[in-house]
């Protein structure tokens, strides 16, 4: 699978650096995918993201130049942390003891291998799809700017659908939405070509502008969908995983470099009844 061929050039390239500096957009290149996309399916498919992925790597190594007798502060330079008590934090995290008493005789550290992603044939759940090819449409929605981090995006985006349920934007979206296309839309607008920049936005299909809302235009393409339902966010995050571990790989079809979408048909968060919307292309 060649997709598999360069997400594992892409490891290569961060274990070479770990003592250094990490390009994550020279990792996502090697891969041959936006950066977002890249860190995104690293996620689902390692099951941790890029970055606890880097840091549990180098606290594994760091231990190691612990016990061979290296000073605490140089050893934190060396895996980029510009102070010792960010690498003591980070190592205690992993390991459980602090950097000093690591360096004892005897001591118990955790060691974290390098990973190599290869195919594992699983089909355990049977997934219906269906594959469409849409025309462009609008969104007009709220607009979360974040920066270029998986780590923080996983972390501010469940807060920002929380602001505004609570700030009750979202029920002024509802009556232009198109009906034909019901539901609202969490849109993942973090491609290649939006360079200094991620954007996350909530809202509703729609040709209207809205006062106090912004428009966005979500380019034709291939999308392959999947339904779902189950209490929140556990049930979507885990079709997701379902999606990139054991569909995509097999599919005949590769991730395109295009806005994502997840569709909430019932946001009841006990059950609720949504749609992963993947955007793909024939390999």
């Amino acid at each position: 699978m060649e997709w598999l061929d360069h997400f594992n050039k892409s490891i290569a390239y961060v274990e070479e650096n770990l003592a250094g500096a990490i390009d994550l957009d020279k990792a996502a290149q090697l891969a041959q995918c936006s950066s977002y996309h890249y860190q995104r399916m690293f996620s689902y498919i390692a099951g941790v993201t890029l970055g606890e992925y880097i840091r549990r790597r180098r606290m594994s190594l760091a231990g190691v130049d612990l016990q061979r007798g290296e000073k605490v502060i140089d050893v934190a330079a060396k895996y980029e942390y510009d102070s010792p008590t960010s690498f003591n934090r980070v190592f205690k995290g992993v390991h459980g003891i602090t950097p000093k008493e690591a360096k004892q005789a005897g001591a118990k550290l955790t060691s974290y291998p390098m990973l190599t992603f290869k195919l594992t044939v699983r089909g355990v759940h049977a997934m219906e799809y269906q594959l469409i090819d849409k025309e462009a449409f609008h969104v007009t929605g709220l607009g979360l700017k974040i920066e270029q981090n998986m780590e923080v995006a996983q972390k501010r985006i469940p807060e920002f659908w929380n602001e505004v349920a609570a700030s009750g934007e979202l029920q002024k979206l509802l009556p232009i939405m198109d009906q034909n296309n019901p539901g609202v839309l969490g849109v993942s607008l973090m491609t290649s070509e939006i360079q200094d920049k991620w954007e996350y936005v909530i809202g509703v299909v729609s040709e209207e502008k809205a006062e106090g809302f912004e428009q966005y235009e979500i380019p034709a393409a291939k999308w392959a969908i999947f339904s779902g339902t189950g209490p929140m966010p556990g049930a979507i995050q885990e079709l997701q995983t379902q999606v990139f571990q054991e569909w995509l790989p097999t599919s005949g079809f590769e991730y395109d470099e295009l806005p994502d979408i997840e569709l909430y048909l019932d946001a009841n968060p006990e059950n609720a009844q949504f749609q992963v919307w993947l955007p793909v292309r024939a390999k």
